[in-house]
């Protein structure tokens, strides 16, 4: 009996702290108007100090080029579900990294499409310190992913790091590290006089809202088109249809999913240099039919690319100087990761398990087009909102997701409090982040 009373003293004792420190670390949510808060008026402050892109001096010049991602080791698969630490065994395709750089005598920047999940802060880290070895410095990168759930893992340490792209490889972050540097280099080394060119045409019908049924899709695919005169061509296409084409099941296969596909359907039958990047693709997914899911993953890429070769064929480009990029750094609200609808965790949880990363929003110029980029998985239905500042610029608006940080899930305000995944599990900073992100996004497309 007397190791029973002290069994259970022990018990009692756990109970107790455990009791303790969530009545210590549970908090409720704060719902202050975010255009009322301390973090909107910092962000607001730096926006309104930010100057305007400095006018051209020569026309456009740009070129391009690649390095292969795939590493000489297996690594869990960077994709969450069924895949989670789960190693890769076989390439079914090869990973890439691919780079434009742009110069028209003033600025000179590169953008930068990776074949994976997102664009890993932690990289985007390494290439703040490294970048000055190739005269970069990362103000004057502009970086987004293909957000294949099938590609490289393992370059996030911490606990939230391990659940999105498995056990922290020290191997994994030099190595795409070392290759952005390769691709942006080797791309500044090729400059030549191009055109420019911007078409978009209809993608609405492969693809549906997955936060809310029937809900409504933005479903442009935007292609940039840049030419040379000896008739050399590059593109960058964005879309918002998560690359989820490949059952989390399959994570025996390293892919870049349907992108991949895409890319090497259009590249053979255009002869362009071809980029893909994720556009706005917080609530959207892919249409599929069949339970084969590597056929559905060639079978999607041949519908895009139905809708996309016509378009590109009827491209026009154009002389043109317009560059310029633009890095406005957020301030966000405190970290509001809940155990309810109304309760959280307080941020110092987060960012014990995750990681306390700066996040910003980045614009870039190219002729009459720009991107803006986030960084997060940003939401299709907000796109409409910033549109119309687009067009009162005059310029065409391509917004996309992964730009070096990652908050989560940019969802409509109206939404935070839908229990769904993108707006519960995957809302990782508090309510009304849709309005601000429109408001600071719509502020940058001004600066043009």
């Amino acid at each position: 009996m007397k190791y029973v009373r002290i069994f259970l003293k022990i018990c009692l004792g756990l109970i107790a702290l455990v009791v303790l420190f969530t009545v210590l670390n549970i908090i409720p949510v704060d719902n202050t108007p975010y255009q009322q808060a301390d973090f909107y008026n910092e962000t607001r402050n730096r926006l309104m100090a930010l100057p305007g892109p400095a006018p051209a001096q020569t026309p456009l010049r740009a070129g391009w080029a690649r390095e292969n991602l795939t590493p000489s080791f297996t690594t869990p698969t960077g994709g969450y579900g069924a895949r989670r630490g789960k190693h890769w065994t076989s390439v079914h395709d090869s990973v890439y990294v691919k780079a434009i750089v742009l110069d028209n005598g003033t600025n000179r920047v590169a953008l930068v499409a990776l074949d994976l999940l997102i664009t890993p802060p932690t990289v985007a880290e390494a290439l703040k310190k490294r970048l000055p070895e190739i005269g970069f410095r990362w103000e004057n990168v502009f970086t987004g992913a293909i957000h294949s759930h099938n590609t490289i893992g393992a370059w996030a340490p911490g606990l939230v790091g391990g659940l999105i792209a498995g056990e922290y490889d020290e191997r994994v972050v030099p190595l795409i590290t070392d290759r952005i540097l390769k691709a942006i280099d080797r791309a500044q080394k090729q400059l030549a006089p191009v055109t420019v060119g911007y078409t978009q045409t209809d993608g609405k019908s492969l693809v549906y809202n997955r936060l809310i049924e029937n809900g409504p899709v933005f479903g442009d695919i935007q292609l940039l088109k840049l030419q040379k005169p000896s008739g050399e061509s590059a593109v960058i296409c964005a879309y918002g249809g998560h690359a989820t084409v490949i059952d989390m099941k399959q994570y025996q296969y390293l892919s870049r999913d349907y992108p991949g596909a895409l890319v090497d359907k259009l590249e053979k039958e255009t002869g362009s240099f071809t980029l893909f990047v994720a556009g706005a693709v917080g609530s959207t997914g892919p249409k599929i039919d069949g339970p084969d899911r590597l056929a559905a993953m060639a079978q999607y890429a041949d519908s895009l690319s139905r809708r996309i070769i016509p378009a590109l064929k009827a491209i026009q480009p154009a002389p043109d100087s317009a560059l310029g990029m633009l890095t406005l750094p957020l301030t966000l609200r405190d970290p509001h990761v809940r155990i309810s609808d109304g309760l959280r965790v307080r941020p110092w949880l987060f960012y014990a398990v995750y990681g306390d990363y700066p996040s910003e929003l980045k614009a870039l110029q190219i002729g009459k087009t720009v991107f803006v980029g986030t960084p997060c998985d940003f939401s299709g239905m907000l796109v409409p909102a910033l549109q119309p500042v687009a067009r009162q610029k005059k310029l065409n608006l391509v917004v996309t997701s992964f730009n070096g940080g990652y908050i989560g899930y940019i969802t409509p305000d109206q939404y935070y409090h839908l229990g769904r995944y993108e707006t519960n599990d995957m809302n990782w900073f508090g309510p009304q982040n849709g309005d601000y992100f429109v408001e600071m996004m719509s502020g940058l497309i001004r600066k043009f």
